[in-house]
Parts: C-alpha cells; structure tokens; sequence
C-alpha cells in the first residue's frame, strides 16, 4: 500500500475516531453533557489523535529507517573500495534505488514481468529501462543491477509489514480511545497535553533543522580547509577558480562587492522606507493610510527574478547612458549601482512596515504631552516619537542588511560576475552568494577546493548575517522603552 492511500486511511480511522468516542462519551452520561468531565468534543479529538499520531509518529520512523536498513544490508554485495568513500557510497545507492524504482514502475506500467525483471540482464538494463521513461546516466554494473534486485524485493516486503504495523497501530489506538471514554476521563488534559507535544516537537524540528544546516557546512568547511590554506582564504584579495588546478580563492572581493551593494541598497531603502514609515504613522489620514500602506507593500510580493529582469533591461541602461558613460565613469548595464538601487527599492517595504508597526507603537500619551507642551506635530515627532521608536527602527534596518546580503538573483543579473576590488560604483562587481551558485553549478568534481569553498562561503556569509541579527536584537533589548 502506497503511503498516500495509508494516509488516506488512517484520515479515514482519524474521522470514525472523532465520532465513535464522542457518541459514546454522550451515550454514558445520556446526552446530558454537564455530566462529562470534558465538552463533547474533546473526546472526539482524544479518539481522532489515538487513532492517528501514535501510526503517523511510526510510519515517519519507518520511511526514515527502511531505506537506511536496506542499504546497510546491501553494502556488502559490493567491493570494499566501492563504498569506503561516503560521497561514493552516497552515488551508488541513489543508482541502485533509481534502478529498483525503475524496475518497479515498469512492472506497474506492464512494460514488463516481475519474472523478466527478476532475469534482467546488466547489460540490458539500460535500454528497456529508458523504453518505459527511466534514464540512467551510465552503464549499469551487475553488481548494481543485484543489489538493485535485492533492494526491490527487500522494499517490497518492508512496504508490506509497514501497512500491517501502521494500520494495527491506528486500530488498536482508536479501541483503546474508545475504551477510555468516560464521564471521568479527562479528554481535555490529555488532548491538551498532546497539543503541547507538538508544538515542543515544532520548535524541535526547526531547531534541529538550523543545527543540521550549520554542522552540514561546517563538516564541508573543514574538508575545504584541508585542502585550501585558511590564511589564504580569509585574507587573499584574488578571486580567480580554474578547475584544473592552482585556484585563487581569496575572499576579499567577495566580501567587498557584497558589502558595497548592500551599503548602496541601505542608502536606498533607509530614507525611503523611514519616511513612508514617518509620513504613515504620523502624517496620513486613515482613508490615505488605508490606501498608500498596502500599495507599498505589494513590492514585497514580487518576485526577485523581475527585480533582476527590472534591473537588467530598465535600471542598468538607464545608469549607463546618462551618468555612467557621459561622466566616463564606466559603459557596462551591469554594476554596483544598479543592483544596489533595485535591492534597496526591494527592501522599501520591509523598512516601512517594521517602522510604521513601531512608531504606532508609541503611546499616544507622550504625543499628547508633546502637544500640551507647545511643540509642533513636526517637533513632537523628531525630538519624541523617533527617539523613543529609535532601537526598533535600528533593529529592522540591520535585519533589512541581513536580506540584502542574501540577496542573489537580483545581484545576478544587475551587477555581473566579476570579483574585483573597485571604488568605482559603475563597475561590475560580485557577491558571496552569486559565487556560491556558480561554483555548485555545472558538471565539477565535489571533492575539489573548487567546489568546496562554496560550503566556506557559506558559513562565512552566515556569520556576517548571525552578527548581524545578533547585533540588531541586542539595539532593541538595549535601548527598549516599556510603556504602559
């Protein structure tokens, strides 16, 4: 049974749940639902949860768990020096899994017999697997085709205890649930309990999820360093990879060009977003309000690739043939500039909305005083609201920063590729993160520095942003003003 249909069925049991230990719930005490210890329907969850956590919770173990078991049995059917290697052992296996699903969906299509299958001979795998729409990218070995067949049948097999498991698991939790309810049972505590399960479980996951990403680079990044000085690295001012060898992988150009662009974004955003923020807040009228503030954050939602394409065709033409070229200053579309004034109009809303949500924070009380005081709307808000909304505002400006480090696609195709170290705004410069996908992309060996220093560029961009952020949390817990 397929996992969906699984899913479909314990949704199913899920349901029955639901009703069956409500009515009985209502049934014991006839229909008087004063006498429960719980409303009605918390029994119903108690029997939905019964009937489907305790089988989800096992068949996620399960999917994780199988394919692993599998591969631990199947290693030796090959040579020691096929999987010594993890990058090695990794390829392998997606080949012996590629070809057992592809041997699967050709007995589903009816292309061909499990009996066929079964006799298949290496040689011939390749070309009756491509006949029915699976592609293999090399010949198969037989050794693979055998393992191939093992892993089909020990996945068959392992499909077929997990259906008996999870749903006997989904059945007896709907009896027990049933079994339970009663007037006294305390559907509520249990149901509430299990909620509060998940949401530890959630804040688990995307926790571990961060921890995994850091450890994952980081392992990738000492293997980096081993092969790559560490000094030159950090402190070589030539970025110039070449595949064949003797590569310069200095990442101060890097770090220059990203922090050139996002210095030319934040001279962009800032202004503008704290001023629609002042002129929001402080200045319009609710009708104005209502209209303008939504306006402005519909740039949020467009998608990066058209800023790059607005940069690319509108932005980039227009800096080179009215200041770039007339000043002598440059006679590329592609630089600083340019990237920098999109990823800034980019990050307007993201400023303004943080801003405009602080500076309504204030309390009305000290504008008020302000006024009672003689000072203009002007004054109040200069020398009181912006004083007092000052570590928030700061705190969305460096998080603004943080967003146009990352930024990627836009600087792709408004500034260009080049790694240099240049003063000159209207020259095409790069960044970490344009880097870190070029040198991941295209048919390179994943053992080489080359690609490699993708997972160091990584970790080094992480760390500007980390301290970012931390520095950007620390204004606002610094310098927060708590009001009534």
């Amino acid at each position: 049974m397929s996992v969906f249909l699984i899913l479909t069925v314990l949704g199913v049991l899920a349901a029955a749940g639901f009703v069956l230990a409500r009515q009985r719930a209502m049934a014991l005490v006839g229909g008087d639902a004063r006498q429960l210890h719980s409303r009605p329907h918390y029994y119903g969850w108690h029997g939905a949860i019964m009937a489907a956590v305790p089988a989800l919770l096992f068949l996620a173990v399960w999917q994780i768990a199988q394919p692993m078991v599998i591969e631990g049995r199947l290693a030796g059917m090959f040579p020691a020096e096929m999987v010594q290697d993890d990058s090695a052992r990794t390829l392998l296996f997606a080949d012996v899994r590629r070809i057992a699903s592809g041997l699967e969906a050709a007995i589903s299509a009816g292309a061909m017999g499990a009996d066929e299958a079964a006799a298949l001979d290496a040689g011939a795998v390749r070309e009756r697997l491509a006949a029915t729409g699976v592609a293999l990218g090399a010949d198969v070995l037989p050794e693979t085709l055998a393992a191939a067949q093992e892993y089909r049948g020990l996945a068959t097999v392992g499909g077929l205890w997990k259906t008996v498991f999870v749903l006997a698991l989904a059945v007896a939790g709907l009896a027990y649930a049933i079994k339970a309810t009663g007037p006294q049972f305390r559907a509520r505590n249990r149901v509430e309990g299990v909620v509060l399960a998940l949401l530890i479980l959630a804040s688990t996951i995307a926790i571990l999820t961060t921890v995994g990403i850091v450890l994952s680079m980081l392992s990738e990044s000492i293997r980096f360093f081993g092969m790559y000085p560490i000094q030159d690295f950090f402190f070589g001012l030539t970025w110039s990879p070449a595949f064949q060898g003797n590569s310069q992988l200095g990442l101060i150009p890097l770090l220059w060009g990203t922090l050139y662009i996002t210095l030319i974004a934040m001279l962009v955003a800032v202004p503008v977003g704290l001023f629609a923020a002042i002129y929001l807040a402080e200045f319009a009228d609710a009708r104005v309000r209502s209209v303008v503030k939504p306006l402005i954050e519909v740039i949020a939602g467009i998608p990066t690739v058209v800023f790059g394409l607005f940069a690319l065709v509108t932005v980039g033409p227009l800096i080179r043939d009215w200041i770039a070229m007339p000043t002598g200053l440059g006679n590329s579309g592609s630089s600083v500039v340019t990237a920098g004034i999109v990823i800034g109009i980019l990050n307007i809303p993201f400023i303004s909305s943080l801003s405009d949500d602080i500076i309504t924070a204030v309390p009305q009380s000290m504008r008020d005083g302000s006024l009672g005081l003689g000072a203009t709307k002007a004054e109040t808000v200069t020398q009181v609201v912006l004083p007092a909304a000052l570590p928030g505002i700061v705190g969305a400006v460096l998080m603004a920063t943080s967003r146009a480090i990352g930024e990627t696609m836009i600087v792709t195709m408004g500034a260009g590729a080049a790694a240099q170290l240049n003063l000159n705004p209207f020259e095409a410069m790069t960044t970490i993160t344009v880097k870190i996908v070029s040198q991941l992309t295209g048919d390179t060996e994943f053992n080489s520095p080359e690609t490699l220093v993708a997972f160091a560029l990584g970790i080094s961009l992480f760390v500007i942003t980390l301290c970012l952020n931390v520095f950007a949390l620390w204004i606002v817990r610094r310098y927060r003003e708590q009001y009534e």
